[in-house]
């Protein structure tokens, strides 16, 4: 995704894999040998055959299976164009494949079907169904071309442009975007604000099996969402018969809508990020409404002239009653305040897993009260173990315990927010802050009857008045650091699962056709394995080895849904700090993992957020290891 400055990059480290040759069957006859898998070894032998009765020969040994994928198992499926990253990976229930070609290079200038990939694109892979996918995909070639370079090329399927910066969809007249896909206006003014090259999470909502509406966010300061109506032909192409920009006035506008998902029961999620100071030592910045500093000027000119207040941003926003004319929108206070790259709810509707794509970052838990309903429950932070006596990122993994922060609702929480609404530029004192201070955080967590008073370090707001559990929610990853949460996840971006393989596992249930499933894992994409996971410091101390290539893990989840262990799946090579540019991660291993999901056959597709000249959309089978 779009990062900010200060957003670094990590890398890891590949695993070879191959498969092995077994022993001939004793007195049966050798089965038969098994088929040679894509650039792999030989399938394995045959089992033993039995014994035949009565000295008759014995029967033949079962085929051998196919070989696993030579080299890395990495297929190459598609890459994205010049300056450009892989965001919005989604997968239908249709077998469509969705990504986004973010903030391509705007010197591109080669036009592939009337299309030049030099503003923000979304688009579709045509042709194809990506839940029956074939395993002996050939991987698309490293563009050599400037004109290959320019464009998007695929291993399988067509990309199909969708709608890009700007458009306005003129040919669908009242139906179409008044000042185009991800144009933002003010919420007073009714102003452009700006527009962005940032399309990020694609949710799609199907209304049948060749229709529905595709959510796209779109990532910037202030952020948005389009909805674009569709429609498939027997062709498998696409064709947009409504657009729109998503309406967020109601929940005073959106900071940075990054990548998201969609629920078990039909409603995009869409996540805010960028807004929170989750500094080492640090809440929300000082210096937030200090007349001198610029940098709330982008929310500044959503609410004009209002000023705003920073708790009213970074957290998940659902959109009910998505397939309306008008969706409502609800931000989800329970579910905690920081630098939301996605959240992914479990088939039991009610446990929601957060990843906060930051330095010193929390992997967070919420269990919702009730079913379908997100607005009340109770928040986790997840503190690791790291394998003793292991540090390098391809073989070392980490046991999970959930330290549990506080229960609270949208209503209570509110509450909380609105006290800080009234606080403008005229409150700042230099070397004061306004909100809520580390010494409050210190004070809560510590079992604190009253807040800290001014003199103490506490803020304005609360001091001298009784505890309560605001920091939980509005300083979330300060208050999951001090009651032992580990904060030390750099740049934990994409987290996803294949509901159906989940629900499987944990339930019995045959849903995946061909397959027993009795192992369910949630995926999780790190882009930069760097900083506080390599500073010898804390609960995460890795191996510098990888670093800026980053890599994928997995979560096991347990029959309550919970997350008990967190191992690698496939890293990158070794970064090469002698080199300078793409050079210095192998261009054919993972360059920056972001946004990860899985398939129904278990099988992930990861987007790159790299420094490659041309980021990739990778093809990866964990059965292969």
């Amino acid at each position: 995704m779009k990062r900010l400055a200060y957003s670094l990059i990590a890398g890891a480290v590949t695993l070879a894999l191959t498969a092995c040759n077994g022993d001939d069957g004793a007195k049966g006859q050798q089965g038969e040998q098994g088929v040679q898998g894509t650039t792999g070894q030989n399938g394995v032998d045959g089992q033993n055959g039995q014994d035949g009765a009565s000295g008759q020969p014995g029967s033949d040994g079962a085929n051998g299976k196919d070989g696993a994928n030579g080299g890395s198992g990495l297929i190459r499926i598609a890459t994205v164009p010049n300056g450009a990253e892989v965001t919005g990976l989604f997968l239908t229930e249709q077998g469509d494949l969705f990504f986004n070609v973010q903030h391509p290079a705007d010197s591109n200038t080669v036009a592939t079907d009337g299309k030049t990939f030099n503003k923000g694109t979304v688009g579709v892979l045509t042709g194809v169904d990506f839940n029956n996918l074939p395993r002996n995909i050939v991987s698309s070639p490293v563009p050599a071309s400037e004109q290959e370079q320019q464009i998007v090329m695929s291993a399988i399927g067509q990309y199909q442009v969708l709608g890009q910066t700007g458009d306005v969809f003129a040919n669908l007249g009242a139906k179409g975007v008044t000042g185009g896909l991800g144009v933002h206006y003010g919420i007073n003014s009714k102003q452009e604000i700006i527009r962005n090259d940032n399309p990020d999470f694609n949710g799609f909502i199907a209304t049948s099996d060749t229709e529905g509406y595709l959510f796209t966010n779109w990532e910037s300061y202030p952020g948005g969402m389009s909805r674009l109506k569709m429609s498939k032909d027997t062709k498998g192409e696409w064709s947009i018969t409504e657009a729109m920009m998503v309406n967020f006035d109601a929940v005073h506008g959106t900071a940075a809508n990054c990548f998201g998902s969609v629920s078990p029961w039909g409603t995009p999620l869409t996540s805010e990020e960028w807004i929170v100071n989750s500094s080492v030592d640090s809440t929300t910045d000082a210096s937030w409404n200090d007349p001198a500093d610029t940098r709330t000027d982008g929310i500044e000119a959503l609410v004009a002239p209002d000023f705003p207040n920073p708790y009213r941003y970074g957290y998940i926003a659902e959109v009910k009653n998505p397939t309306s004319a008008s969706p409502d929108v609800i931000k989800h206070f329970t579910i905690g305040r920081y630098e939301h790259e996605n959240s992914v709810v479990m088939p039991d509707e009610r446990t929601v897993y957060s990843s906060q794509d930051d330095t010193g970052g929390v992997l967070f838990k919420f269990i919702a009260d009730h079913p379908k309903d997100l607005s009340s429950g109770t928040l986790y932070g997840a503190k690791l173990t790291q394998d003793e006596g292991l540090n390098d990122p391809a073989v070392t993994g980490f046991d999970i315990e959930w330290v549990e922060l506080a229960s609270g609702s949208n209503a209570d929480i509110a509450t909380w927010i609105t006290e800080y609404d009234n606080i403008t530029t005229a409150d700042y004192v230099d070397g004061q802050s306004s909100y809520i201070t580390m010494a409050d955080v210190q004070a809560w967590a510590d079992g604190a009857q009253t807040y800290p008073s001014i003199e103490q370090g506490g803020g304005p707001v609360t001091a001298g008045k009784p505890m309560d559990n605001r920091v939980a929610f509005l300083e979330s990853r300060q208050a999951a650091r001090l009651k032992g949460a580990t904060a030390e996840w750099r740049k934990l971006e994409g987290i996803s699962i294949n509901l159906e393989r989940v629900k499987e596992a944990v339930t019995g249930e045959d849903l995946i056709e061909g397959e027993i499933v009795d192992k369910a894992y949630m995926y999780i994409g790190i882009a930069d394995i760097d900083n506080t996971m390599t500073d010898d410091q804390g609960d995460i101390q890795l191996s510098r080895r990888v670093k800026d290539c980053g890599g994928v893990y997995r979560a096991a989840i347990d029959s309550n849904y919970n997350l008990t262990r967190i191992e690698p799946v496939v890293m990158g090579g070794t970064y090469r700090s002698s080199l300078t540019g793409a050079e210095r991660c192998d261009v054919n291993q993972l360059s920056q993992p972001d946004n990860v999901i899985v398939m129904r056959d278990g099988r992930i597709i990861i987007g790159e957020d790299g420094f490659q000249d041309n980021n990739t959309l990778w093809l990866y089978d964990p059965k292969s290891k």
